[in-house]
Protein backbone atom coordinates (compact mmCIF):
# COMPACT_ATOMS: atom_id res chain seq x y z
CA UNK A 1 0.00 0.00 0.00
CA UNK A 2 1.31 3.40 -1.02
CA UNK A 3 0.06 6.80 0.08
CA UNK A 4 0.64 6.79 3.85
CA UNK A 5 3.02 9.77 3.62
CA UNK A 6 1.96 13.40 3.21
CA UNK A 7 3.98 16.60 2.84
CA UNK A 8 7.25 17.73 1.24
CA UNK A 9 9.52 19.42 3.79
CA UNK A 10 7.27 18.95 6.83
CA UNK A 11 6.35 15.35 6.11
CA UNK A 12 4.27 12.84 8.05
CA UNK A 13 3.86 9.07 7.71
CA UNK A 14 1.00 7.44 9.63
CA UNK A 15 0.96 3.73 10.41
CA UNK A 16 -1.09 1.09 12.21
CA UNK A 17 -4.59 -0.38 12.15
CA UNK A 18 -7.72 0.19 14.20
CA UNK A 19 -7.54 -3.23 15.93
CA UNK A 20 -3.77 -3.72 15.81
CA UNK A 21 -1.46 -3.31 18.82
CA UNK A 22 -0.86 0.40 18.24
CA UNK A 23 -1.16 3.32 15.86
CA UNK A 24 1.15 6.25 15.29
CA UNK A 25 3.09 8.66 13.12
CA UNK A 26 6.62 9.60 12.08
CA UNK A 27 7.21 13.32 11.49
CA UNK A 28 10.13 14.48 9.33
CA UNK A 29 11.22 18.08 8.92
CA UNK A 30 10.49 19.51 12.35
CA UNK A 31 13.12 22.16 13.17
CA UNK A 32 15.41 21.60 16.13
CA UNK A 33 15.04 23.54 19.36
CA UNK A 34 11.23 23.51 19.56
CA UNK A 35 9.93 22.92 23.10
CA UNK A 36 7.80 19.78 22.85
CA UNK A 37 6.27 17.44 25.39
CA UNK A 38 3.83 14.56 25.31
CA UNK A 39 1.35 16.86 27.03
CA UNK A 40 1.43 19.18 23.99
CA UNK A 41 0.32 16.29 21.81
CA UNK A 42 -2.10 14.86 24.38
CA UNK A 43 -4.13 18.08 24.56
CA UNK A 44 -4.94 17.72 20.87
CA UNK A 45 -5.55 13.96 20.97
CA UNK A 46 -8.04 14.47 23.81
CA UNK A 47 -10.15 16.55 21.41
CA UNK A 48 -10.70 13.52 19.13
CA UNK A 49 -10.67 10.57 21.52
CA UNK A 50 -13.78 8.39 21.83
CA UNK A 51 -16.26 8.35 24.70
CA UNK A 52 -16.53 12.12 25.14
CA UNK A 53 -20.31 12.24 24.85
CA UNK A 54 -23.39 10.22 23.93
CA UNK A 55 -22.73 11.19 20.32
CA UNK A 56 -19.37 9.43 20.12
CA UNK A 57 -18.38 5.77 20.11
CA UNK A 58 -18.19 4.18 23.55
CA UNK A 59 -14.86 2.56 22.72
CA UNK A 60 -12.84 3.22 25.88
CA UNK A 61 -9.47 4.47 24.72
CA UNK A 62 -7.21 6.87 26.64
CA UNK A 63 -5.29 7.59 23.42
CA UNK A 64 -2.18 8.25 25.48
CA UNK A 65 0.68 9.59 23.34
CA UNK A 66 4.25 8.44 23.83
CA UNK A 67 7.17 10.15 22.05
CA UNK A 68 9.73 7.55 20.98
CA UNK A 69 12.31 9.71 19.19
CA UNK A 70 13.28 13.18 18.03
CA UNK A 71 13.01 14.92 21.42
CA UNK A 72 15.80 15.31 23.99
CA UNK A 73 15.47 17.15 27.30
CA UNK A 74 12.20 18.70 26.17
CA UNK A 75 13.51 20.04 22.85
CA UNK A 76 13.21 18.71 19.32
CA UNK A 77 16.53 17.59 17.87
CA UNK A 78 15.72 18.02 14.18
CA UNK A 79 15.62 14.24 13.68
CA UNK A 80 12.44 12.24 12.90
CA UNK A 81 9.85 12.41 15.67
CA UNK A 82 7.98 9.15 16.26
CA UNK A 83 4.76 9.10 18.29
CA UNK A 84 2.93 5.93 19.31
CA UNK A 85 -0.54 5.39 20.81
CA UNK A 86 -1.39 1.88 22.00
CA UNK A 87 -4.84 0.46 21.28
CA UNK A 88 -6.38 -0.73 24.55
CA UNK A 89 -10.07 -1.46 23.99
CA UNK A 90 -10.42 -3.33 20.70
CA UNK A 91 -13.48 -5.56 20.43
CA UNK A 92 -12.71 -7.50 17.27
CA UNK A 93 -15.49 -9.97 18.08
CA UNK A 94 -18.00 -7.27 17.09
CA UNK A 95 -16.93 -7.82 13.48
CA UNK A 96 -16.92 -11.62 13.46
CA UNK A 97 -20.49 -12.02 12.20
CA UNK A 98 -20.08 -9.55 9.35
CA UNK A 99 -16.50 -10.25 8.28
CA UNK A 100 -17.65 -11.79 4.99
CA UNK A 101 -20.09 -8.97 4.17
CA UNK A 102 -19.34 -5.78 2.28
CA UNK A 103 -20.55 -2.97 4.53
CA UNK A 104 -22.32 -0.22 2.55
CA UNK A 105 -20.39 3.05 2.65
CA UNK A 106 -17.15 1.35 3.75
CA UNK A 107 -13.96 0.34 1.93
CA UNK A 108 -14.50 -3.43 2.36
CA UNK A 109 -15.23 -4.15 -1.31
CA UNK A 110 -12.50 -1.90 -2.70
CA UNK A 111 -9.88 -3.39 -0.35
CA UNK A 112 -10.80 -6.92 -1.45
CA UNK A 113 -10.87 -5.94 -5.13
CA UNK A 114 -7.47 -4.23 -4.99
CA UNK A 115 -5.43 -6.27 -2.50
CA UNK A 116 -7.24 -9.60 -2.25
CA UNK A 117 -7.06 -9.33 1.54
CA UNK A 118 -8.41 -6.91 4.14
CA UNK A 119 -8.47 -6.39 7.88
CA UNK A 120 -12.19 -6.63 8.61
CA UNK A 121 -11.75 -5.56 12.24
CA UNK A 122 -12.92 -1.97 12.22
CA UNK A 123 -11.68 -1.29 8.72
CA UNK A 124 -7.94 -1.58 9.37
CA UNK A 125 -6.11 1.33 7.75
CA UNK A 126 -9.36 2.92 6.55
CA UNK A 127 -10.57 3.31 10.14
CA UNK A 128 -10.96 6.78 11.65
CA UNK A 129 -8.35 5.74 14.25
CA UNK A 130 -5.72 6.38 11.58
CA UNK A 131 -6.32 10.09 12.23
CA UNK A 132 -4.56 9.79 15.60
CA UNK A 133 -1.25 10.14 13.76
CA UNK A 134 -2.49 13.20 11.88
CA UNK A 135 -3.59 14.91 15.09
CA UNK A 136 -0.28 14.17 16.81
CA UNK A 137 1.63 15.68 13.87
CA UNK A 138 -0.82 18.57 13.73
CA UNK A 139 -0.08 19.41 17.36
CA UNK A 140 3.54 20.01 16.41
CA UNK A 141 2.66 21.97 13.27
CA UNK A 142 0.25 24.21 15.21
CA UNK A 143 2.85 24.90 17.87
CA UNK A 144 5.32 26.09 15.21
CA UNK A 145 2.65 28.18 13.45
CA UNK A 146 1.66 29.75 16.78
CA UNK A 147 5.22 30.99 17.22
CA UNK A 148 4.97 32.51 13.73
CA UNK A 149 1.83 34.40 14.70
CA UNK A 150 -0.60 32.10 12.88
CA UNK A 151 -3.67 30.84 14.76
CA UNK A 152 -6.31 28.31 13.72
CA UNK A 153 -9.84 28.10 15.08
CA UNK A 154 -11.96 25.16 13.96
CA UNK A 155 -15.52 24.14 14.79
CA UNK A 156 -18.67 22.36 13.70
CA UNK A 157 -20.60 24.66 11.41
CA UNK A 158 -23.51 22.33 10.70
CA UNK A 159 -24.98 18.93 11.50
CA UNK A 160 -27.60 17.70 9.09
CA UNK A 161 -29.54 20.75 7.92
CA UNK A 162 -28.89 22.67 11.14
CA UNK A 163 -26.35 25.29 10.05
CA UNK A 164 -25.09 28.27 12.05
CA UNK A 165 -25.13 31.57 10.09
CA UNK A 166 -21.76 33.32 10.15
CA UNK A 167 -23.38 36.34 11.81
CA UNK A 168 -24.25 34.16 14.81
CA UNK A 169 -20.80 32.68 15.52
CA UNK A 170 -19.79 32.92 19.17
CA UNK A 171 -16.37 31.31 19.41
CA UNK A 172 -16.49 31.24 23.21
CA UNK A 173 -19.35 28.71 22.94
CA UNK A 174 -17.24 26.10 21.12
CA UNK A 175 -15.79 24.62 24.31
CA UNK A 176 -19.15 24.75 26.09
CA UNK A 177 -21.04 22.12 24.10
CA UNK A 178 -20.30 18.53 23.15
CA UNK A 179 -20.62 19.21 19.41
CA UNK A 180 -17.95 21.98 19.26
CA UNK A 181 -20.42 24.42 17.68
CA UNK A 182 -19.87 28.21 18.03
CA UNK A 183 -23.44 28.74 19.22
CA UNK A 184 -24.98 26.88 22.15
CA UNK A 185 -28.54 27.37 20.91
CA UNK A 186 -27.76 25.73 17.59
CA UNK A 187 -25.83 23.00 19.43
CA UNK A 188 -29.02 22.19 21.35
CA UNK A 189 -31.00 21.94 18.11
CA UNK A 190 -28.31 19.72 16.60
CA UNK A 191 -28.29 17.51 19.72
CA UNK A 192 -32.05 17.01 19.46
CA UNK A 193 -31.66 16.16 15.78
CA UNK A 194 -28.95 13.58 16.54
CA UNK A 195 -31.13 12.04 19.24
CA UNK A 196 -33.80 11.43 16.59
CA UNK A 197 -31.21 9.92 14.25
CA UNK A 198 -30.12 7.50 16.95
CA UNK A 199 -33.70 6.51 17.74
CA UNK A 200 -34.14 5.72 14.04
CA UNK A 201 -30.90 3.65 14.07
CA UNK A 202 -29.39 6.15 11.67
CA UNK A 203 -26.55 8.69 11.45
CA UNK A 204 -25.84 12.21 10.22
CA UNK A 205 -23.26 14.18 8.31
CA UNK A 206 -22.15 17.77 8.77
CA UNK A 207 -19.63 20.50 7.99
CA UNK A 208 -16.42 21.48 9.78
CA UNK A 209 -15.09 25.02 9.31
CA UNK A 210 -11.49 26.09 9.87
CA UNK A 211 -10.37 29.71 10.02
CA UNK A 212 -6.72 30.74 9.95
CA UNK A 213 -5.61 34.18 11.13
CA UNK A 214 -2.18 35.75 10.66
CA UNK A 215 -1.39 34.25 7.25
CA UNK A 216 1.42 36.07 5.42
CA UNK A 217 0.95 36.98 1.75
CA UNK A 218 2.26 34.68 -0.97
CA UNK A 219 2.16 31.20 0.58
CA UNK A 220 1.43 28.63 -2.14
CA UNK A 221 2.13 28.41 -5.87
CA UNK A 222 0.13 29.36 -8.95
CA UNK A 223 -0.42 26.11 -10.86
CA UNK A 224 -0.46 22.56 -9.47
CA UNK A 225 0.81 23.48 -6.01
CA UNK A 226 -1.83 26.07 -5.21
CA UNK A 227 -2.38 26.53 -1.47
CA UNK A 228 -6.09 25.78 -1.89
CA UNK A 229 -5.31 22.69 -4.00
CA UNK A 230 -2.93 21.41 -1.33
CA UNK A 231 -5.46 22.07 1.41
CA UNK A 232 -8.16 20.30 -0.59
CA UNK A 233 -5.97 17.21 -1.03
CA UNK A 234 -5.07 17.20 2.67
CA UNK A 235 -8.65 17.50 3.86
CA UNK A 236 -10.23 15.11 1.35
CA UNK A 237 -7.68 12.51 2.49
CA UNK A 238 -9.58 12.40 5.80
CA UNK A 239 -12.01 9.50 5.80
CA UNK A 240 -15.69 10.51 5.30
CA UNK A 241 -14.88 13.90 3.72
CA UNK A 242 -16.80 14.29 0.46
CA UNK A 243 -16.35 17.98 -0.30
CA UNK A 244 -14.13 21.01 0.40
CA UNK A 245 -14.85 24.73 0.11
CA UNK A 246 -12.55 27.77 0.25
CA UNK A 247 -14.28 31.04 1.09
CA UNK A 248 -17.74 31.21 -0.46
CA UNK A 249 -17.08 27.87 -2.15
CA UNK A 250 -20.11 26.47 -3.96
CA UNK A 251 -22.15 29.57 -3.11
CA UNK A 252 -19.85 31.57 -5.40
CA UNK A 253 -21.33 29.69 -8.35
CA UNK A 254 -24.64 31.47 -7.71
CA UNK A 255 -23.10 34.93 -7.52
CA UNK A 256 -22.05 37.65 -9.99
CA UNK A 257 -18.47 38.80 -10.44
CA UNK A 258 -19.44 42.29 -9.32
CA UNK A 259 -20.47 40.84 -5.96
CA UNK A 260 -18.00 37.98 -5.64
CA UNK A 261 -14.87 40.04 -6.33
CA UNK A 262 -13.19 41.37 -3.18
CA UNK A 263 -12.40 45.08 -3.55
CA UNK A 264 -8.90 46.18 -2.52
CA UNK A 265 -8.14 49.19 -0.38
CA UNK A 266 -5.19 50.55 1.61
CA UNK A 267 -5.28 50.83 5.39
CA UNK A 268 -2.34 52.18 7.38
CA UNK A 269 -0.04 51.48 4.47
CA UNK A 270 -1.19 47.88 4.08
CA UNK A 271 -3.18 46.31 1.25
CA UNK A 272 -6.43 44.77 2.52
CA UNK A 273 -9.70 43.53 1.04
CA UNK A 274 -13.07 45.01 1.95
CA UNK A 275 -14.68 41.55 1.80
CA UNK A 276 -13.35 38.00 1.80
CA UNK A 277 -15.42 35.93 -0.63
CA UNK A 278 -12.14 34.35 -1.83
CA UNK A 279 -11.45 32.92 1.62
CA UNK A 280 -7.92 34.28 1.87
CA UNK A 281 -6.50 32.73 -1.30
CA UNK A 282 -6.06 34.37 -4.72
CA UNK A 283 -4.36 32.64 -7.67
CA UNK A 284 -3.35 29.76 -5.41
CA UNK A 285 -1.49 32.05 -2.98
CA UNK A 286 -2.50 33.41 0.41
CA UNK A 287 -3.56 37.07 0.20
CA UNK A 288 -2.98 37.98 3.86
CA UNK A 289 -6.64 37.91 4.90
CA UNK A 290 -8.32 35.25 7.02
CA UNK A 291 -8.17 31.83 5.39
CA UNK A 292 -11.58 30.11 5.44
CA UNK A 293 -11.84 26.38 4.78
CA UNK A 294 -14.83 24.04 5.08
CA UNK A 295 -15.05 20.25 4.90
CA UNK A 296 -18.27 18.32 4.27
CA UNK A 297 -18.52 14.96 6.05
CA UNK A 298 -20.87 12.20 4.98
CA UNK A 299 -23.07 10.42 7.55
CA UNK A 300 -21.33 7.66 9.52
CA UNK A 301 -21.78 4.50 7.39
CA UNK A 302 -21.87 2.11 10.37
CA UNK A 303 -25.54 2.09 11.36
CA UNK A 304 -27.69 -0.51 13.11
CA UNK A 305 -30.55 -0.10 10.63
CA UNK A 306 -30.80 -3.08 8.27
CA UNK A 307 -29.16 -2.48 4.86
CA UNK A 308 -28.93 -4.48 1.66
CA UNK A 309 -25.53 -5.76 0.54
CA UNK A 310 -23.67 -8.82 -0.76
CA UNK A 311 -21.07 -11.09 0.80
CA UNK A 312 -17.68 -12.22 -0.49
CA UNK A 313 -19.39 -15.13 -2.28
CA UNK A 314 -21.42 -12.49 -4.18
CA UNK A 315 -24.65 -13.61 -2.53
CA UNK A 316 -27.42 -11.11 -1.73
CA UNK A 317 -27.84 -10.53 2.00
CA UNK A 318 -28.71 -7.89 4.56
CA UNK A 319 -26.60 -6.38 7.30
CA UNK A 320 -27.24 -4.54 10.55
CA UNK A 321 -24.02 -3.26 12.11
CA UNK A 322 -23.75 -3.60 15.87
CA UNK A 323 -20.94 -2.49 18.14
CA UNK A 324 -19.67 0.95 19.12
CA UNK A 325 -19.92 3.65 16.45
CA UNK A 326 -20.33 7.42 16.25
CA UNK A 327 -23.77 8.59 15.07
CA UNK A 328 -21.88 11.59 13.65
CA UNK A 329 -18.13 11.92 13.07
CA UNK A 330 -18.06 15.70 12.77
CA UNK A 331 -17.32 16.77 16.40
CA UNK A 332 -14.31 14.46 16.68
CA UNK A 333 -13.20 15.41 13.17
CA UNK A 334 -12.88 19.10 14.05
CA UNK A 335 -9.33 18.67 15.34
CA UNK A 336 -8.44 16.40 12.40
CA UNK A 337 -9.38 19.07 9.85
CA UNK A 338 -7.46 21.63 11.90
CA UNK A 339 -4.42 19.36 12.03
CA UNK A 340 -4.33 18.71 8.28
CA UNK A 341 -4.73 22.43 7.59
CA UNK A 342 -1.84 23.24 9.96
CA UNK A 343 0.42 20.57 8.47
CA UNK A 344 -0.29 21.82 4.94
CA UNK A 345 0.22 25.50 5.75
CA UNK A 346 3.50 24.83 7.60
CA UNK A 347 4.77 22.63 4.78
CA UNK A 348 3.90 25.29 2.19
CA UNK A 349 5.60 27.97 4.27
CA UNK A 350 8.75 25.88 4.56
CA UNK A 351 8.75 25.30 0.79
CA UNK A 352 8.28 29.04 0.24
CA UNK A 353 11.13 29.85 2.61
CA UNK A 354 13.40 27.25 1.01
CA UNK A 355 12.73 28.67 -2.46
CA UNK A 356 13.59 32.17 -1.26
CA UNK A 357 16.83 30.95 0.31
CA UNK A 358 17.77 29.14 -2.92
CA UNK A 359 17.04 32.29 -4.95
CA UNK A 360 19.07 34.44 -2.53
CA UNK A 361 21.99 32.00 -2.67
CA UNK A 362 21.89 31.98 -6.48
CA UNK A 363 21.87 35.81 -6.53
CA UNK A 364 24.94 36.09 -4.30
CA UNK A 365 26.76 33.42 -6.33
CA UNK A 366 26.24 35.51 -9.47
CA UNK A 367 27.49 38.72 -7.84
CA UNK A 368 30.69 37.24 -6.44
Amino acid sequence: MAGSTYGTLFRITTWGESHGPAIGVVIDGCPSGLSLSEEDIQKQLDRRKPGQSKFTTKRNESDTAQILSGVFEGKTTGTPISVIVYNQDQRSRDYGKIKDCYRPGHADYTFDAKYGIRDYRGGGRSSARETIGRVAAGAIAKKILKQLGIDLITFTRSIGDICIPETEYHYEDIAENMLYMPNNDYAKKASDYLESCMKNQDSSGGIVECRVKGMPVGIGETVFDKLDASLAKAVVSIGAVKGVEIGDGFEASKNHGSNNNDAFTCQNGSVIKKTNHAGGILGGMSDGSELILRAAFKPTPSISKEQQTINTALEETTIAITGRHDPVVVPRAVVVVESMAAITILDQMMINMSAKMDALEAFYCKTE
